[in-house]
């Protein structure tokens, strides 16, 4: 029985002037600004890969148990700290369901995302191996 290490995240980010960068990951490219003229700033990229993660676990629980889901929006509102750097201190997510789903399928989705699936969430952890390197070219 041989088991496959999971699927490296390869992100890069090239400089576009001031405190622009566009990102590519495989197919999907981002451009990331800051002031958020251009595109939004890393937190606020953030806080889609959270909201996104949470709503794509939920929309396929609940289509994989067979509910009448015909819409989901999901907003999310975060407390920042005042001082650097800046981090989320606390995060309100609020989901509404459009269809005939019955409320406490709707509160197994959203607890299977936060307990088992949203990658995102779980990333957030402090326990998170976090390494640096750089190199200069000239």
């Amino acid at each position: 029985m041989s088991t496959k290490p999971p699927p490296l995240l390869e992100i890069v980010l090239e400089w576009d002037g001031d405190l622009r960068f566009r990102g590519r990951s495989g197919d999907a490219e981002i451009l990331m600004d800051s002031p958020p003229k251009a595109g939004p700033t890393p937190v606020q990229a953030l806080g889609f890969g959270l909201a996104g993660c949470m709503a794509m676990d939920v929309a396929s629980i609940l289509q994989r148990g067979r509910h009448d889901l015909k819409g989901l929006r999901v907003r999310l509102e975060g407390q920042r700290e005042e001082s650097h750097p800046k981090r989320l201190l606390a995060v309100n997510l609020r989901l509404t369901v459009v269809g005939d789903v019955p409320p406490d399928r709707v509160e197994r989705a959203i607890q299977l995302s936060r307990e088992t699936y949203c990658s995102v969430w779980h990333s957030l952890n402090p326990d998170i191996e976090f390494n640096t390197s750089f190199d200069i070219q000239s």
